[in-house]
């Protein structure tokens, strides 16, 4: 898979402001500031293609970027951010899960989670509505430029607990937005599920 061209498109706060053109998605989400955007820049070789922030909770919406002419990224609003209103996360939760459980074109869902720390039962929630709605994803340990190699494996051992179906689960991905540690697996797993 080479990138040749990516452009934003638009930012969705309702299903029903979703692109009619029936292409192929390729899912993004994790918790908030957990590198999501810096993913989505790197493996495009766009700096500002996706907005980053230092600041968790500023994507609230469904951010839509055509790829090669041909399919979407989709970067779903992050989870987990405390600071951010009640009303505003129960908003997120009920997009996100309506995304997730009517969409057809979804192809493949990277799950990212900080190399850094343990799953969270918000990560866990994700994976378990990823493999009850029965869509192929895989697992990004964003930040691996700041573990060692061990503790990245170690990492890897405990994520892989909260998987349930492991035919579902298609890899667990060290990724590192500095590196470029990740982007060739990354970038074959987007081939290979558009492909599916």
């Amino acid at each position: 898979m080479k990138i040749a061209t990516a452009e934003f498109v638009n930012s969705v706060s309702d299903l029903s402001q979703l692109p009619t053109a029936h292409l192929p998605e390729i899912v993004f989400i994790g918790r908030s500031n957990v590198g999501k955007s810096s993913l989505i820049n790197k493996i495009c070789n766009k700096a500002k293609l996706a907005k980053t922030s230092s600041i968790p909770g500023r994507t609230r919406l469904l951010n839509y970027y055509l790829i090669n002419e041909e399919f979407y990224f989709v970067d779903l609003p992050g989870y987990g951010y405390a600071k951010v209103p009640e009303q505003i996360k129960t908003g997120w939760r009920k997009l996100v899960e309506e995304y997730i459980s009517t969409r057809k074109n979804i192809k493949l869902v990277f799950e990212l989670m900080d190399s850094r720390h343990d799953p969270t039962y918000l990560d866990q929630l994700m994976v378990n509505w990823l493999e009850y709605y029965e869509i192929n994803y895989a697992i990004v340990l964003t930040k691996a430029d700041k573990i060692s190699s061990n503790k990245m494996e170690r990492q890897i051992y405990r994520t892989s607990k909260i998987v349930s179906n492991d035919e579902l689960c298609k890899d667990y991905i060290p990724f590192s937005a500095i590196s470029g540690e990740g982007k060739d697996i990354v970038l074959k797993l987007i081939t290979e599920g558009l492909s599916s």
